[in-house]
């Protein structure tokens, strides 16, 4: 190690850690010394992976400059928008999601349209559709007002251009009577509302005014943030309480609000160019984790996460938790190489004998297998914008950060990085047997994750790697809550839902005749239900159940574990109080204006009927 660079980096920790960065070190060690130990673990482990990625041959992967009609063409192809500079105007989802976005939103995309544009005519290629086909207002002027969004219970909220951003502590409507008045709150606490896009957050950067957030640091905070969460009116969602079709949508809606919030705080959203290359179609590392699933589910259906990066982390958990050094101290070269070569050829034949591999050689097949995989597992793509995180300033933004960032990873990945993510939670719950704490777990598994494979680990790069430490503290540390859909989002796209449904016009007379013979089936379906329903009145199906049907009242206080508990009742399967503890089964919203999602057990009911009165009410098994 260099000393002055050492010296460099150790500063820039420094400059961390006074924005909260440092977790609370153990009586015996001082501050400085956990900080200095941490840094000989970060640089140890570089040493590693420069080890390991000698001989590696160069993959076709470049980083760096992208062609800015690539980059903005990529841009809107991954925010749904694909149709607006390919010319299938009312194809897709563009004119859809397009009418649920907020002011910002909106100028942003039309930013990004009319710059593709303008360097379409600078190439003297005309594209097949201008930005002012999609917005109609003068370059010069505001953009117009779009249709307001839904609120979090389902209306029309006010109208765009008058709705004044929330500014520290969000209103009180949206708290429960149980909750402590945040005007007392402890200044290292900040208040978390998922009701209101991120970036009316920061229009006070925008504006060049303070932003309250920003100023509300402290130099002299030793411990990492901590974040009250006003509870949404419709419930918790988490990532997997929603339909892959509109966790899809979400991403759409996140990518145009990630871009707005950044461009908001000042921050220019890069991209690495991504270059298609061969990859291996079997086998384990080395393999995308697209393939590896798809083998996977071959021999577990549902699997989520890749077998073998399961077992690896069971493993570990079975036997390394209480180990000292675990994940720092690496293991033996010859046997990791070893029993890599056993694992490519015996694991799906499980003829491979993991009693014998040894605690600090599953921590090294585990970092082996995730900086091998031929895309990292931030993305490429997204990989600037994490680290572009670690330089916002105030903790608050960094969080809604990550947050929109772990909604734009591919559903793999993000469940790979949440596997991930839990298990390192435990080594560091673990940390006063073996003596690894965040700090050092971070520092030690950044340069893993922000290390592209093939690539030659330079200095600098590494530098910069040891900031985006933090950004994993972050993770491990607030992981729950990343993994919570923002409601705002889900608001989109409950609207772009409803518009979707409202543009769907007959393309024929038969097809006309077709649709309004199925629209007399669903009204006289319709009268037929009501005759029997009031209003505040819900029809739950539970197909598993031997009641298969039940109507019931909603009243202000109805929980969606009140239903639960009612059939588990009804169908004998013990007393209305002891039924409540049996979860094997949850209530789902699906149809209307969502595709599906599980509520939570404290989810208000007569909420989500008002937020969507169209849907179905299905009592049934997780899928997952």
């Amino acid at each position: 190690m260099k000393p002055l660079v050492g010296k460099a980096q150790y500063q820039g920790i420094g400059r961390m850690s006074s924005l909260g960065a440092m977790p609370p070190t153990p009586p015996e060690r001082s501050p400085s010394r956990d900080s200095q130990d941490s840094m000989e673990d970060y640089w140890s482990e570089v040493k590693n992976i420069q080890e390991d990625c000698q001989g590696a041959t160069e993959e076709a992967m470049e980083r760096g400059s992208i062609d800015e009609v690539e980059l903005e063409e990529a841009w809107l192809h991954e925010a749904g928008l694909s149709t607006l500079v390919s010319g299938t105007a009312g194809e897709g989802p563009a004119e859809a999601l397009l009418s649920t976005l907020t002011r910002s939103q909106a100028a942003m995309v039309k930013k990004r349209l009319d710059n593709y544009t303008q360097t379409m005519r600078k190439r003297n290629k005309q594209p097949m559709r201008h930005v002012r086909d999609v917005f109609s207002t003068p370059d010069s002027s505001p953009v117009e007002p779009l249709p307001p969004p839904l609120s979090p219970n389902g209306q029309i909220g006010p109208k765009l251009p008058h709705r004044t951003p929330t500014r520290g502590v969000p209103s009180p409507v949206f708290q429960s009577a149980e909750e402590t008045c945040v005007s007392e709150y402890d200044p290292s606490e900040y208040i978390l509302s998922f009701d209101v896009p991120y970036s009316d957050g920061v229009t006070g950067h925008r504006n060049g005014k303070g932003c309250q957030d920003c100023q509300r640091i402290r130099k002299d905070d030793k411990d990492l943030p901590t974040f009250q969460i006003i509870k949404p009116k419709l419930g918790l969602t988490r990532v997997y309480d929603l339909s892959s079709e509109d966790m899809k949508k979400i991403g759409y809606f996140a990518l145009i609000e990630l871009t707005t919030f950044y461009d908001g705080l000042g921050i220019e959203l890069k991209r690495n160019r991504v270059v298609r290359s061969k990859t291996r179609e079997s086998g384990i590392f080395g393999v995308p984790l697209t393939t590896l699933l798809e083998n996977d589910q071959k021999k577990l259906p549902g699997s989520r996460v890749p077998l073998v990066f399961k077992k690896l982390l069971s493993k570990l958990e079975q036997t390394g938790l209480q180990t000292e050094g675990i994940l720092r101290v690496p293991g033996s070269a010859s046997r990791v190489k070893q029993l890599r070569q056993e694992l490519e050829s015996k694991f799906y034949e499980d003829r491979f004998d993991w009693e014998q591999v040894r605690h600090n050689d599953a921590a090294g097949l585990l970092k082996m297998f995730i900086r091998e995989l031929p895309q990292p597992l931030l993305t490429l793509q997204h990989l600037p914008a994490f680290a572009a995180a670690q330089n916002i300033s105030s903790p608050k933004h960094q969080i809604q950060a990550l947050h929109l960032l772990i909604m734009l990873l591919p559903e793999p990945n993000r469940d790979t990085l949440k596997a991930l993510l839990e298990f390192l939670r435990k080594v560091v719950a673990n940390e006063e047997k073996n003596r690894m704490s965040m700090w050092n777990v971070s520092m030690i598994v950044a340069p893993n994750l922000f290390t592209v494979r093939g690539k030659n680990v330079r200095q600098e790069e590494m530098a910069g790697a040891a900031g985006a430490a933090n950004m994993v503290r972050l993770l491990i540390t607030h992981q729950d809550l990343l993994w919570t859909v923002p409601c705002f989002l889900i608001s989109h796209v409950r609207k772009m839902s409803e518009a979707t449904a409202q543009k769907k016009t007959p393309s024929s007379d038969k097809s006309k005749r077709k649709l309004l013979r199925r629209r007399h089936t669903e009204r006289e379906k319709e009268r037929s239900e009501l005759t029997d329903l009031r209003d505040g009145v819900i029809r739950v199906h539970a197909p598993l159940h031997a009641k298969v049907s039940m109507a019931m009242q909603l009243d202000s206080k109805t929980k969606a574990r009140d239903v639960m508990a009612r059939f588990d009742y009804e169908n004998g399967r013990g007393t209305l109080s002891t039924s409540r503890k049996q979860k094997q089964q949850f209530l789902f919203e699906v149809g209307g204006n969502i595709g599906e999602r599980c509520l939570e057990p404290e989810t208000l009911l007569l909420n989500v009927y008002r937020a969507n009165p169209h849907c179905e009410w299905v009592l049934k098994h997780r899928t997952t």
